[in-house]
Order: structure tokens, then C-alpha cells, then sequence
């Protein structure tokens, strides 16, 4: 097998989408209130904490997850790399091991179901969309 071929601009715009979809996922617009809720977390305890560092270590860790994701686009011939293929590698990971890896640990943690959705339907959609943006961007 070659040398795997980077696109890091795919890999940062992704990431960007991937993030801004959180932001949007966990504010009051969509599932932000649910998700407090179902934490029992406040307006107060959220404002406590560091948000330059609780949004830069999970910018982190995002474009850890989407260079994964190019990684494994790697292993597709290159014709057979479009937005479509993307798309299934990212909802693949996001279903088989995000939503299921988050599921394992709030069994033990004794989280809501309810939370495990919220958490678990956002990976997969994160990762469906920085999977098309990666296989539409060779």
C-alpha cells in the first residue's frame, strides 16, 4: 500500500463543520436544554468551567477523529473516493463504534437513554458530515 495522502484542508474544514455542528447540537436551538437537563447542569456550573479549554481540547480531539477518517478513506482506490462513500465511512464509524462506545460507558455511568441519543446522533452526524466533506474533497 502507498504512503496515505493527507488532504489537510479537507481535514480542517471537516473538523470545523464537525465543531460548528456541535455548537449548534448542544445550544438551546436544538438539544442543549435537554441535554443540561438530562446532566443536571446549570446555568452557573456550565459558566464555571474554562470554555477555551473545554472547546479547544474537543477541537482537538475532532481533528483527531477526522484525520482517522482520511486515514481510512486511504484504503479506498481513489476512484471509488467521492462525497457518497465519505458519507458511509463516517456514519459507519459513528454507528459502530462512537454511538456504541458512548453507549457501553453510560451503561456503567447509569446515564439516560435519552442522553445516550443526544451524545450518540450527534457523533454520527459529525462524522457523516466531515465524511463528505473528506470524499467530495480528495
Amino acid at each position: 500500500m502507498a504512503c496515505p495522502v493527507i488532504n489537510w484542508w479537507a481535514v480542517i474544514v471537516a473538523t470545523v463543520a464537525f465543531w460548528v455542528l456541535g455548537a449548534l447540537w448542544y445550544s438551546p436551538v436544538l438539544f442543549g436544554k435537554r441535554w443540561q437537563k438530562e446532566l443536571g447542569f446549570t446555568d452557573e456550573y456550565l459558566k464555571s468551567g474554562s470554555m477555551v479549554i473545554t472547546f479547544g481540547l474537543s477541537f482537538v480531539l475532532m481533528l483527531v477523529m477526522v484525520f482517522g477518517m482520511s486515514l481510512m478513506l486511504n484504503f479506498h482506490k481513489p476512484e471509488d473516493i467521492c462525497w457518497l462513500n465519505g458519507m458511509y465511512l463516517g456514519f459507519f464509524a459513528g454507528l459502530f463504534f462512537a454511538i456504541t462506545a458512548i453507549g457501553i460507558n453510560y451503561l456503567y455511568q447509569r446515564r439516560s437513554i435519552v442522553l445516550w441519543l443526544i451524545d450518540g446522533f450527534y457523533m454520527i452526524i459529525g462524522l457523516g458530515i466531515a465524511g463528505i466533506i473528506l470524499g467530495a474533497w480528495k
